[in-house]
């Protein structure tokens, strides 16, 4: 039997990977990043427990790449989606309203949100993992913050830090109210509090 060609072999452990991947970011939104179960995992992407580790090599490199997972999804789905927009209030205001429609589609729970809660108070590379994504979401909500100030939507005395902050506050009240009570109240709440928030730094 001839051997399987290096980019073939390649090109199928990366397929499975990301299989194994998929079903874990499922997992771990339902039953959290510390819940992952390697016997739930491997049942779930139909490989055997072995094969689950031969891709990952431990139990945390598989949650490290599952919250990258998280980052990434809510990457793509609200930051770079609201670059389409233009700079100033349109793009900061794609941020919300993107942010708060992933909180509606994810109804089970945001990945990265949960795994605040678990890993804030437990030093380690997982809760370092959660802070970088953080860090990154505040920091781009920030940079849009500062191009409105600069297109004159925003005052120049308005601090974008702060405003990024109040901005993460809104949207984890949104979070956990989506799930603890009825949703439509909970998103009309968010944006009535997100539009009393821009008035108050409103040119």
């Amino acid at each position: 039997m001839r051997p399987m060609p290096t980019s073939t072999a390649t090109s199928k452990g990366a397929a499975t990977r990301d299989l194994i991947l998929d079903r874990a970011y499922a997992i771990a939104c339902r039953n959290g990043v510390e819940g992952l179960s390697i016997g739930e995992l491997a049942l779930a992407a139909g490989m055997s427990k072995s094969g689950v580790f031969a891709h990952f090599g431990s139990r945390e490199a598989l949650q490290l790449a599952v919250i990258e997972q998280g980052a990434r999804r809510f990457g793509e789905k609200v930051l770079i989606r609201s670059l389409k927009q233009a700079r100033g209030m349109p793009r900061l205001r794609a941020i919300v309203q993107y942010w708060f429609d992933w909180v509606r589609d994810n109804r089970q729970g945001c990945l990265i949100m949960g795994a605040v809660s678990e890993y804030d108070s437990r030093p380690g590379p997982l809760r370092d993992a959660v802070v970088e994504a953080m860090r990154h979401w505040r920091e781009a909500t920030a940079r849009a913050v500062s191009l409105a100030i600069e297109t004159g939507e925003l005052r120049e005395d308005t601090d974008a830090s702060q405003i990024a902050f109040e901005i993460f506050g809104v949207a984890l009240a949104l979070h956990q109210d989506t799930r603890l009570f009825e949703a439509r109240r909970a998103r009309a709440q968010a944006e009535k509090a997100i539009d009393r928030l821009f008035k108050s730094y409103s040119t």
